[in-house]
């Protein structure tokens, strides 16, 4: 039997290691553009860069916060060195596109990259068609995940009703606002398995599999 998601109208999705496997190794190649950037804007040796970057990772949610808040750096400027990043690790899953395409309701991406990132990784997964709106953190005014102002600032902008929504993340630490707030949690990836915390209700290393067994209101 799956997960019985039939209050569910509202499909709340993460984009990164979420929608495509973690083992695609496509993080890396953006965790190296950040390391370099970095480095380049603290002038710190490429080691201490990295740790800094995960400093800032833990302390905020997300390095760049702490890049704006300690070196004034420009969110934009930030954002445009994953611009030309290469996709060619991703590829189009038809079993995932298939099992979202079943989804009743809304279909919504909640990421905390930007608008340019979201749109061509979506493009490149085949999946820009199955979603109804994208909520980037240019439109939370690059308040990032997990932060609760990132959460009611996307809930006011594309009118989610928390208790008919599932949220979809690979970050365990970003699930918990949504359960707060009332939302059906779904920790994603290799390790949900061995996670504990109290707010998350299902955990699934594999996606497509998971959304086609749901139990859902009706076949979209």
């Amino acid at each position: 039997m799956g997960a019985d998601l039939r209050h569910v109208d509202t499909w709340l999705f993460d984009l990164d290691n979420t929608l495509y496997p973690a083992s695609s190794g496509f993080m890396r190649g953006l965790e190296e553009r950040i390391t370099a950037y970095v480095a380049r804007v603290t002038a710190l040796p490429r080691d201490e860069a990295y740790r800094l970057q995960k400093q800032y990772l833990a302390d905020y949610g997300l390095t760049l916060d702490g890049l704006v808040k300690h070196h004034g750096v420009d969110p934009h400027e930030y954002h445009a060195i994953f611009d030309d990043l290469p996709l060619d690790v991703l590829v189009e899953d038809p079993e995932l596109i298939a099992a979202i395409a079943r989804l009743p309701g809304r279909r919504l991406i909640f990421t905390n990259a930007n608008d340019v990132h979201a749109d061509r990784v979506l493009q490149r997964l085949g999946l820009t068609h199955l979603f109804h709106d994208v909520f980037h953190i240019g439109l939370a005014d690059y308040v990032p995940k997990p932060s609760r102002l990132a959460f009611e600032r996307m809930d006011a902008a594309l009118g989610v009703a928390p208790k008919t929504t599932a949220f979809f993340e690979d970050s365990e630490r970003n699930l918990a606002p949504a359960a707060e707030l009332g939302m059906t949690t779904v920790l994603v990836g290799p390790n949900a398995a061995a996670s504990t915390a109290p707010f998350i209700h299902y955990k699934t290393d594999h996606l497509a599999s998971f959304l086609m067994d749901a139990l859902t209101q009706e076949a979209a």
